[in-house]
């Protein structure tokens, strides 16, 4: 080699290497192929509900979900409609009237039971909302009934009132124990040797997820797209929401997106694969919202 060449070389290769990217995230599809957000708006636009399963203090889930949002809404208008886990059903009067402006934003905000980190990563899907005249549905159970689950069991949800049992899904609520989701989280629980891990903490997360599919069903038309917002975990593997959403109404379009943090993005880890129709890497470094 030419030594004259050599360092010109080495800054070549310094210079290549000080440019390479760092990846906020990186889609992947089913089969754990790499996908773009394209694709993920593609599919987004063929379905009746999509799921966006977020990591809560996720900078890149909030700033994505936004940008889903706008996106759907420049090709579905009206037909669009926002819902999240967020809010408790026995607070869309609230919200409604605030989308409506007949509440101050003001008002809307110290009532309405938000999450701490409401106004960074959740306001401005409520504010798009409202801008745009959209309806955003409350679609979480009232957390003082998945309490009462969680100390009693279902059976203690007959005994509340015709007015509170508006705020729930018919019951009985259906319950299957062996989904892997309900059944980890109890084996979890047990092998911490917790004194409350009962059949019940897994009750209670069934019934905010079969209260948020409700209510999602009860506010989507043919020729919607309902877009909602929940912790991934509650649409992982096709469960949670999706399927109480199924048992209802099996021939529905529904779209899963699942996050997931990794230390590299070329590939998903196994445990990440298969967990939605698109899984969304981030960087386990990637700072938090709160």
């Amino acid at each position: 080699m030419n030594k004259k060449l050599l360092p010109f070389l080495l800054v070549l290769l310094i210079g290549t290497a000080m440019k390479s990217d760092k990846n906020a995230y990186q889609f992947f599809d089913l089969k754990g192929k790499k996908a773009d957000y394209q694709d993920v708006l593609k599919a987004a636009l063929a379905s009746d509900i999509v799921f966006f399963g977020e990591i809560h203090t996720s900078p890149i889930c909030h700033w994505l979900q936004i940008e889903l949002t706008k996106d759907l809404f420049a090709e579905k208008k009206e037909n669009l409609v926002l819902g999240a886990e967020m809010f408790e059903s026995d607070n869309q009067l609230l919200l409604n009237e605030y989308l409506s402006g007949k509440v101050k934003e003001k008002n809307f905000e110290e009532e309405a039971r938000l999450w701490k980190n409401y106004k960074t990563d959740y306001k401005p899907l409520v504010k798009f909302a409202f801008d745009n005249k959209l309806p955003f549905i409350a679609t979480n159970v009232p957390r003082r009934y998945a309490a009462l689950v969680n100390s009693k069991g279902f059976e203690a949800l007959d005994d509340l009132s015709s007015e509170a049992k508006q705020l729930l899904p018919p019951l009985p609520i259906k319950y299957d124990p062996e989904l892997e989701g309900y059944k980890s989280m109890v084996e979890m629980m047990r092998s911490m040797d917790s004194t409350h891990a009962t059949d019940n903490i897994a009750k209670a997360q069934a019934l905010k997820d079969a209260t948020m599919a409700f209510f999602i069903l009860e506010n989507w038309q043919e020729g919607k797209l309902f877009i909602h917002y929940n912790g991934t975990y509650h649409s992982e593997n096709f469960e949670g929401i999706v399927w109480y959403i199924r048992q209802a109404k099996p021939n529905l379009k529904i779209l899963t997106i699942a996050s997931v943090e990794q230390d590299e993005l070329d590939s998903l880890v196994e445990e990440n694969q298969g967990l939605a129709d698109f899984t969304l890497c981030m960087p386990t470094s990637m700072t938090k919202t709160n």
